[in-house]
């Protein structure tokens, strides 16, 4: 038997919590002292307040934790709980540190603000080139809005070249149209010679010779801000006017998205 003291700490719980699971009538002492009122426990109730914290971490309120292990919930169908919530958790974690780069990203625009500018933008000559791609829309050009349809959209992609017997003359390319005020276009496309015959879905297009202001990016696609607002100031300062869809051409793309490479590329006239 161990004491309250004794069971919150193997269990590395509060005592008031013990309590409180105690007079909702979750967890009840294995004894209650008649002269002392001391709360004592077993081993095997540690189980219990496994099953109880666990539940709780999940997002139920006690309300909901007493009818489940009133129902005698099996650990298996707890373990595909948590599981669940696991992956809810990682997924809110990933979306918090993609929401501090957008921040920090805009940080830095903001700190560039009045500075000699510290980027390389030079003019190119693109040619024009026969590429096979996928489409989604996006609701709008924030970070927010476009990663969510651009990153499921280059690996289905990838998928599909492969199934389709099509082999990339290139690297992968993005590429962005508004079509109307809150809704933008999202291409991802790579080169590739094909003609007729089944393509597994792609469509094929073609992107027009163009000059572009380029800037090659250093860093995750996330933090990309600043950098395409320095093209857009570079475009400003020398009289010239975009020209057609912003596009980024992929030119590295490690497991680490920090160590990441991508040339962003702005048709200009």
């Amino acid at each position: 038997m161990f004491s309250i003291g004794d069971f919150a700490r193997h269990g590395r719980v509060s005592v008031r919590m013990l309590r409180h699971y105690d007079a909702l009538g979750l967890l009840r002492p294995a004894r209650v002292d008649p002269a002392t009122g001391y709360r004592s426990y077993e081993a095997s109730q540690l189980a219990r307040l496994n099953r109880i914290v666990a539940l709780k971490e999940l997002g139920f309120t006690l309300e909901q934790v007493a009818t489940l292990l009133a129902d005698e919930v099996p650990a298996e169908r707890v373990r595909g709980m948590l599981t669940l919530r696991r992956a809810q958790l990682q997924a809110a974690l990933a979306e918090g540190a993609a929401r501090l780069a957008r921040v920090e990203a805009r940080l830095r625009t903001i700190e560039d603000e009045g500075r000699p500018p510290a980027y390389d933008v030079v003019v190119k000559e693109l040619p024009a080139t026969r590429v096979v791609e996928l489409t989604g829309v996006a609701a709008g050009f924030g970070p927010e809005a476009i990663g969510p349809v651009v990153r499921p959209l280059c690996a289905e992609l990838g998928r599909r070249l492969a199934s389709a017997d099509v082999t990339p003359a290139g690297r992968l390319t993005c590429y962005y149209e508004q079509r109307g005020e809150d809704e933008v276009v999202v291409h991802a496309a790579v080169p590739a010679s094909v003609g007729a015959g089944e393509l597994n879905g792609l469509a094929v297009a073609e992107l027009p010779r163009t000059r572009a202001a380029t800037l090659v990016h250093h860093g995750a696609i996330d933090g990309v801000l600043p950098s395409w607002q320095a093209v857009t100031r570079w475009i400003t300062a020398h009289g010239l006017s975009s020209a057609g869809p912003q596009r980024e051409l992929y030119l590295d793309c490690p497991d680490d998205p920090a160590a990441w490479v991508t040339e962003l590329q702005e048709p200009v006239s």
